[in-house]
């Protein structure tokens, strides 16, 4: 469990600024730098266990049916690149305490640094594919927090906008790649994916696998034809630049390709793809580094041009070159990560980060200009520095590689090009802000910076050099590790500064004499590109972007026009041909299980149902007379389920019968009588024909399924209804015991939708006519006696009856679903009698709470079995003598059902009474004299001294 804690402590240090950040900024700063070092300390503490041959593993359940657990590892490979992301974090941290203004948010730059920081640990210790691309895409969004940090400034946010949309999509194609890779071996489990390079080689799926993973990869590390995103991520503050070009989120990508490469590499298209597309993209983007005239620009570009340089040895894939590989990610590390952080210190003192503006800073800033010289020409490759040796390893590999056959040639010349132009671009930096003199005056005068913000850069600047003079140094403890991670099996190497006098060290003699002669000519290189028009990333994708968008809309106006009519049309239409290409497919419609009997009983409700459907429809125009034919239908299905043997679904479909009639009777008040005729005659053809296919169809397969045997679950619930719920009632048993779960949501729903509508139907003020559509005016009695006689008499009937189908319910026809409609119709029944005034006096309660009590007393039936060691919502049930009583079975389900009672009342009286106290009408001024002359004063109508009459 110790291993969980290195990705975990980071994950918990995105909390540590919000709590600390009040404090002041050095205490933020010192606090959040102690649980990297923590894990930092804890990575290294795991050495003495891989130099014995071991790889400690944790794995804890996650989601098992999935294949997914919260698994990690570290091995060589984890190590090499936890070190760099802790150990060059730390000095982000310090190196960011001094870079930002004293007005910035330190404490929310801190918290998206660790979360980067995290995320970033994640992906170099995951275990399992699944987990390595959530932390993969917490990279991605933890990286467009930093990026659009200045949120003011719109070249963050377009830069932000561009890293994530080209990385997101990177990321879905790369969890597509994961599917199909853990489908190819059959798990999800990084070492069984390792382990299996032989299986997934050879099945046919790979090439479709391998493209998807590598466009994956090659996003996030921004190869081409995806590097254009990672110079416009300068917008980001310089820590975040440095720390996301040196250990972070670029290096992402070459993680990926050099931790699956066992897996996935060694196929000849692999070495195609990834040589070709790493070549291209070091000598494209260094090219382009060179014509910058921006410190982060000319910086940015040749990250992305020694990316293509580790792309090109993993590419090549032979023993040493992947050690190659990994030297240059830890050589490029250091060497970038300062070289950043004295663009930033040099922004920061000078005011500006161009070219034009900078010059013979050597006076001014002379440690500064040691510094980034030490790392300048570490990035060039000059003897005695870092990059000298990896270059150099790089150099032989390209030469040594013949997977091309005969254009195997032209990889060294490229690989020499590219050299040339490292050598050149470094020239640049170093010397165009140190030596050469300025074309304008910068904005400050510039001087050295405090000394610990120079500290971290200092620092890998000296490591540039040793591990230049003594590369054995890494090689025991860093390099052979890693190498045994990505090849499964040692390799024997030496790491030397001085290989005698061969062909590689003449590619770098050919690379830094040609370098310096084309910086020197670099004014007419200017020149030359003075005569190509320059080509913006940002607004070239903006573009994109936005003509993806208005061909989206276009398109979209083309298929919605509005029209519920037409959608309908489409979606019937297709379910009619779909559902008749499956019925004309089969031999004959009608099964072995053959017909049941007709009776008479049976054909009159059928014709009866029939009859009322078509009259629904007929007279939909006269929505009264349709609401009373549609009240016949609901009738009829309730009786069929009663005559099929279903008596709680006919209970409930009576109860909700009644409460959707007083919904659309209440809700008809506000429409018109009678509807225009709108249909022409050819639209109702058409909807006539559509309608009577479609009811065919639907007709065919429901006799096609009826009079076959099929296997259904319901015999699991026949046989465990007693024994596992207590209770005879079968569907009561699944509401509240076995889909226990699925109720309490639904309650929910229903609860929240109840909330929801009061609100809409709070204190609105609606058109209220006071005569119908012909200009009848309505019956001065507006609560007649024989309603209220009868609802004096119901409502206790109803609230009995009620209670004995709720008590009754889990072992007959009943329940609390039920109940709730009975007790809802009930109460609506007195509410129509008696108006909302006069009910709402005597009922003086909300039902709000009624019906989140009714939720939460279901929820915490659940919550009670806990207390218990049972699942959630697991029920118990016993017998118990009563006095009095007798014999008596409870079970706790009833305190479920009592939670479902209790919310179906009080959701139901919310948008019932509600809706009937917006359609209370207002009579004229006139027909209210008239009434009082004939002293018939309304019951709910307030008296000038604000009292009811009664």
């Amino acid at each position: 469990m110790t291993l969980l804690w290195i990705p975990l402590l980071p994950l918990l240090g995105v909390l540590v600024p919000a709590l600390t950040g009040s404090r002041g900024r050095p205490l933020c700063t010192l606090a959040t730098a102690v649980l990297p070092a923590i894990a930092l300390a804890m990575t290294l503490a795991q050495l003495p266990a891989l130099g014995a041959g071991d790889i400690p593993r944790v794995s804890l359940s996650w989601v098992p049916q999935l294949g997914l657990d919260l698994a990690f590892r570290l091995d060589g490979l984890s190590l090499l690149f936890n070190v760099l992301i802790l150990g060059i974090g730390l000095l982000i941290i310090l190196y960011a305490h001094y870079y930002l203004d004293a007005s910035e948010n330190y404490a929310r730059f801190y918290a998206y640094l660790i979360l980067f920081m995290a995320s970033m640990v994640g992906i170099a210790m995951a275990d399992n594919l699944l987990v390595l691309w959530f932390f993969w895409e917490l990279t991605s969004l933890s990286s467009f927090l930093l990026i659009g940090f200045w949120s003011h400034r719109s070249e963050a946010r377009k830069g932000a906008r561009m890293a994530m949309t080209v990385t997101g999509a990177g990321g879905l194609a790369l969890l597509a790649g994961f599917l199909l890779l853990g489908d190819i071996v059959g798990s999800l489990d990084m070492q069984v994916v390792l382990e299996s390079g032989e299986t997934i080689l050879a099945d046919p799926r790979y090439p479709l696998m391998l493209v998807l993973v590598l466009l994956g990869a090659f996003a996030k590390s921004a190869q081409f034809p995806f590097h254009f995103w990672l110079p416009h991520a300068m917008a980001a503050p310089t820590p975040v630049s440095a720390y996301l070009h040196s250990a972070t989120m670029v290096k992402a990508g070459i993680f990926l390709m050099a931790r699956l490469h066992p897996a996935i590499a060694g196929s000849e298209l692999w070495s195609a793809i990834v040589t070709v597309i790493g070549i291209v993209t070091m000598v494209y983007a260094a090219w382009f580094a060179l014509i910058k005239a921006d410190l982060k620009g000319i910086l940015a570009f040749s990250t992305v041009s020694h990316l293509g340089l580790i792309t090109v040895l993993l590419g090549i894939g032979s023993p040493m070159a992947v050690l190659a590989a990994l030297f240059h990610i830890l050589n490029h590390a250091t060497f970038k990560a300062a070289l950043f952080m004295c663009s930033g210190i040099i922004d920061h003192e000078a005011g500006t980060r161009d070219l034009a503006r900078l010059g013979k800073l050597a006076k001014a800033m002379p440690v500064t200009c040691v510094v980034m010289s030490i790392t300048g020409a570490a990035m060039a490759g000059v003897p005695l520095f870092n990059g000298f040796i990896s270059k150099e390893m790089f150099f032989t590999e390209a030469l040594e590689t013949h997977a091309f056959g005969g254009l195997s040639l032209v990889l060294p010349v490229l690989a020499t090009i590219g050299g040339v132009l490292s050598v050149a671009y470094s020239a640049r930096l170093v010397h165009a802000v140190f030596f050469s003199p300025p074309r304008h005056a910068p904005p400050k005068t510039p001087h050295e910076p405090p000394h610990l913000m120079r500290a971290p850069a200092e620092l890998l600047a000296v490591l540039c050099i040793l591990v230049g003079l003594f590369p054995a140094l890494m090689a025991t403890w860093l390099m052979a590790p890693a190498v045994e991670a990505v090849l499964l099996e040692p390799l024997e190497f030496h790491l030397a500064l001085w290989h005698g006098f061969n062909l590689p060290l003449a590619m770098s003699a050919v690379a830094l004499v040609a370098g310096v002669i084309t910086y020197i000519l670099h004014r007419k290189i200017r020149q030359f590109v003075r005569d190509f028009p320059p080509r913006d990333a940002s607004r070239i994708f903006e573009g994109v972007i936005q003509c993806i968008g208005d061909r989206a809309e276009r398109i979209t106006e083309c298929v919605d026009n509005a029209s519920l009519q037409r959608f309908m049309t489409l979606l019937l239409t297709a379910s009619l041909v779909v559902g008749a290409i499956g019925l004309a497919q089969m031999d004959t419609l009608t099964g072995a299980k053959g017909n049941q009997p007709v009776d008479g009983v049976l054909l009159v409700g059928a014709l009866l149902l029939v009859f009322t459907g078509i009259g629904t429809a007929i007279t939909h125009r006269h929505r009264l007379i349709s609401l009373l034919m549609l009240s016949v239908v609901g009738l009829l299905v309730s009786l069929t389920f009663a005559r099929f043997s279903a008596p709680d679904l006919a209970l409930t479909q009576l109860s909700v019968e009644v409460v959707t009639m007083i919904l659309l009777m209440l809700a008809l008040f506000f429409l018109p009588q009678k509807t225009p005729r709108e249909s022409t005659p050819a639209r109702a053809l058409r909807d006539l024909v559509l309608c009577t296919g479609l009811g065919g169809v639907i007709a065919g397969l429901n006799y096609t399924v009826l009079t076959r045997d099929t296997e259904s679950i319901s015999d699991f619930f026949l046989d465990n209804s007693v024994p596992g719920g207590g209770g005879h009632n079968v569907v009561n048993v699944i509401l509240v015991d076995f889909r226990g779960f699925d109720t309490l949501g639904e309650i929910t729903v229903l609860a929240i939708a109840g909330l929801a509508i009061f609100k809409l139907l709070n204190r609105l003020r609606l058109f209220m006519p006071h005569s119908d559509s012909e200009g009848r005016i309505w019956a001065p009695d507006r609560y007649p006696m024989i309603l209220t006689t009868i609802s004096q008499t119901v409502l206790p009937l109803a609230l009995l009856v009620s209670v004995f189908i709720f008590l009754r319910g889990h072992n007959q026809p009943g329940g609390g679903f039920i109940a709730g409609l009975i007790t809802a119709v009930g109460l609506i029944l007195v509410y129509m009698a008696r108006g909302v005034a006069w009910t709402q006096k005597r009922l003086d309660f909300p039902y709000q709470p009624v019906a989140i009590l009714g939720v939460g007393v279901a929820a915490l039936t659940g919550f009670g079995s806990w207390l218990f060691g049972a699942p959630f919502l697991t029920s118990s049930f016993g017998h118990f003598h009563i006095p009095l009583i007798g014999d008596i079975e409870l079970a706790t389900a009833m305190l479920f059902d009592l939670g479902v009672y209790l919310a179906v009342v009080g959701a139901t009286l919310m948008i019932l009474a509600n809706l009937g106290k917006v359609t209370t009408p207002h009579r004229p001024a006139k027909e209210d004299h008239d009434a009082t002359e004939r002293g018939l004063h309304r019951t709910d109508d307030p008296t000038p001294d604000g009292k009811e009459t009664v």
